[in-house]
């Protein structure tokens, strides 16, 4: 399995309680502008919500991968969520959403802005991967899993 660089686990939510859409984007950009300083929180989720409105980014099985670009970063940022319950989230096959992975990148990211979502998808859509993420017992196992680092390194 492929790494995930862009990924600390800082950034891993073991349990995100959301019941809407609108307001699981709106707390991974609130949990994304702690870790990122200079951002703001709003326009993080202006950013998420504008390429929402493209079309949703739930790809099926359970997965969403929200994702932008924002001027003021510097770097490829990850961020991923297990919810603590299915979502409605638009998703390509209808199904609700219990993880999610964010995608933040530099405006001016180009191909490296859709290899790291490749990278992703690629990686979520491994056999097996999304029951092994979804019984992770915690952040740092979830983190272990998507990164190939053992538990006792993410702590």
């Amino acid at each position: 399995m492929a790494v995930l660089e862009f990924l600390s686990p800082d950034s891993v939510i073991p349990s995100l309680k959301a019941r809407a859409k609108k307001q699981i984007l709106q707390e991974l950009a609130a949990q994304a502008a702690r870790q990122l300083p200079g951002l703001d929180e709003r326009e993080i989720f202006e950013t998420l919500l504008q390429r929402e409105r493209l079309g949703s980014t739930g790809i099926g099985d359970g997965v969403a991968i929200p994702h932008g670009k924002l001027a003021h970063l510097d770097r490829l940022f990850g961020m991923v969520a297990r919810l603590d319950k299915p979502t409605e989230f638009e998703a390509l096959d209808g199904q609700g959403v219990d993880v999610v992975f964010l995608l933040l990148a530099p405006e001016n990211a180009g191909a490296d802005h859709l290899k790291a979502l490749a990278q992703v998808a690629r990686i979520l859509r491994e056999p097996g991967i999304l029951d092994r993420i979804r019984n992770a017992r915690d952040g740092n196992a979830l983190y272990a899993l998507l990164t190939n680092r053992s538990a006792s390194q993410a702590a």
